[in-house]
């Protein structure tokens, strides 16, 4: 189909409206940047995708984007070529490795192929891809270590406002006894009938992830993210043998490794695919598939405005993780209401960022 063949690929920085210093227990983030890939068809036909990348390794994001263009420009690719994208990809990366900053610029190509391809077929990509799910449970997510009880409290606050029913709060500080309190001081604040959830960004080991859910589990706390290192196949399941909380992980993969180890451990609740991290649509897709067959629902990392749509075309959705860093930058916001947000019924993905907020990277 020559009106799908890739003709051009642009890259661009982007920076968030609302950027400023954050930082969980492992991380300290001077700003939220992103950038955004897209892909021009001999048809005219363009698909946008992004990446966060906040302030790290940008001349190596830059130079994977720009290899990669290097790599699928001369070779005729169309954009529903997204399988055989992949392979011949990886086959051209393997001799440096397969994941890390080659993954993530592999999956931007990907993601925006998809946009492309529905604005071709003049549809979304979640009924492109079969969905008839119409919304999806969404979470407030942010709660940094590094607010102020004032900050948390204001912001847990102002998604209970806007209709969340479920917050997320970062742990993991050097004294336990701040995250209990800070855990305490939500719960009284957000009353019964807003869940709470906790994000150690694998900060903790196994003792004091057990010791603090122990000391919170009278708060009813929804589910526990990443509590130690995404590679303590037997932390996890120690951890879910001497407690009840959900466990959940998944956002630092770049395959599903650790979904099958965890699995076999029977020490995982909740999957959380990161879309960029595991290589794109296909390969979020592929990761679900088998996090069903085991009858694991999924929960994706951060990129609500493409998994949203995602969630919609899988059997066991649990929810979407939110942020509103991009919402400033790009013209058609999602529509969240009462705890739910709803695909967009726009070409594509449904969204554009805005012109002005693109410095392109030559």
């Amino acid at each position: 189909m020559e009106a799908a063949r890739i003709k051009d690929l642009r890259i661009y920085s982007a920076l968030s409206s609302i950027t400023k210093p954050i930082a969980d227990s492992t991380h300290d983030i001077s700003k939220i940047a992103f950038y955004v890939l897209e892909v021009e068809t001999e048809s005219g036909v363009v698909g946008q995708s992004n990446l966060l990348s906040f302030h790290y390794s940008p001349k190596a994001i830059e130079g994977a984007l720009k290899d990669l263009a290097a790599f699928v420009l001369p070779r005729g690719y169309a954009v529903n070529e997204t399988r055989r994208i992949q392979k011949e990809v990886e086959m051209e990366h393997e001799y440096f490795g397969i994941v890390g900053l080659q993954r993530w610029a592999l999956a931007a190509l990907n993601t925006a192929c998809w946009d492309a391809w529905a604005r071709l077929l003049h549809q979304p990509v979640w009924k492109v891809l079969g969905g008839s799910m119409q919304k999806i449970p969404v979470y407030g997510s942010g709660g940094w270590i590094s607010y102020s009880d004032e900050e948390l409290l204001e912001e847990v606050l102002d998604y209970k406002s806007r209709g969340f029913t479920a917050v997320k709060i970062k742990v993991g500080s050097p004294d336990m006894e701040r995250d209990i309190r800070r855990l305490n001081k939500c719960r009284e604040a957000l009353g019964s009938g807003v869940k709470i959830m906790m994000d150690a960004n694998q900060g903790m080991d196994v003792p004091s992830s057990v010791a603090l859910i122990h000391a919170v589990e009278h708060l009813g706390i929804f589910w526990f993210e990443e509590p130690v290192r995404n590679d303590d196949f037997e932390g996890y399941a120690t951890i879910h043998s001497k407690t009840k909380v959900s466990l959940a992980m998944g956002e630092r993969e770049y395959s599903t490794v650790a979904l099958r180890e965890l699995i076999g451990r029977r020490a995982l609740d909740l999957w959380q695919p990161d879309l960029i991290r595991l290589g794109g649509v296909d390969a979020w897709r592929d990761s679900a598939a088998l996090a069903e067959a085991y009858n694991i629902p999924v929960l994706p990392h951060y990129y609500k405005d493409y998994d949203v749509p995602l969630l919609c075309t899988i059997k066991k959705p649990f929810g979407a993780e939110s942020f509103d860093w991009i919402d400033g930058i790009i013209d058609n916001t999602m529509r969240i209401e009462n705890g739910f947000a709803y695909p967009r019924e726009g070409e594509g993905w449904g969204f554009r960022f805005k012109p002005e907020a693109l410095q392109e990277v030559k």
